[in-house]
């Protein structure tokens, strides 16, 4: 099995099979206290991850309506929407069971009420819904195609003049999924850039 395939099941795979081990990040996002519940087999167990900081730090939330977190892993996303906002419906999905599981958990913990998580692979479980905001720090291990759908399939999600952000790997598709924003969206542009990280941000016509 190659490295990247080992990546994909890793952290992709609906049933994860290794061992859990748990650990705790607390961190502070936008100059609030979180602390997130964590686990082998999900995105970045040991820290907040550079990409998901700089989306959290810079993201664009709408003033009131709902927001989709696409690829939530343990939730830091949707949980720092859900508190920074608390007039918005933050719904969150993952295909990881594992994930949903720390999710859930990580709701809790960080006292939020106004969101939700749900299983199952990036916008099936949330099919017939509109949002006015949707956001993403895509599963890039699971492959350019899985990172293409996320993008393309966003629209449907989506309520006019909605908003699409997703954090984007200068060395993984810096190129390609600025084009693929083009293609969906018509025109994307830049938020913020950090240590080789973009958050890239559309807005559905």
């Amino acid at each position: 099995m190659t490295k990247k395939s080992n990546r994909q099941e890793h952290y992709f795979a609906a049933l994860p099979k290794s061992k859990e081990k748990f650990g705790i990040v607390r961190t502070s996002l936008r100059n609030r206290s979180f602390e997130f519940l964590t686990a082998s087999s999900v995105f970045s167990k040991t820290r907040v991850d550079t990409g998901t900081r700089l989306l959290i730090e810079s993201m664009v939330l709408p003033e009131k309506g709902c927001v989709l977190d696409v690829g939530c892993g343990y939730g830091a996303v949707g949980i720092a929407a859900a508190c920074f906002n608390p007039n918005l419906h933050v719904v969150m999905t993952d295909v990881n069971a594992r994930a949903v599981q720390l999710a859930e958990q990580n709701i809790e913990r960080n006292g939020v009420t106004n969101v939700e998580v749900r299983r199952g692979c990036l916008y099936e479980p949330v099919e017939g819904l509109a949002f006015d905001c949707v956001l993403s720090n895509p599963p890039v291990s699971a492959g350019m195609e899985t990172v293409r759908a996320i993008i393309t399939d966003a629209p449907d999600a989506m309520t006019s003049k909605a908003t699409f952000q997703m954090v984007v790997r200068s060395k993984i598709g810096g190129k390609t999924l600025p084009a693929i924003f083009k293609e969906t969206f018509g025109s994307s542009k830049v938020l913020a850039r950090e240590s080789g990280y973009r958050v890239l941000i559309a807005e559905k016509r």
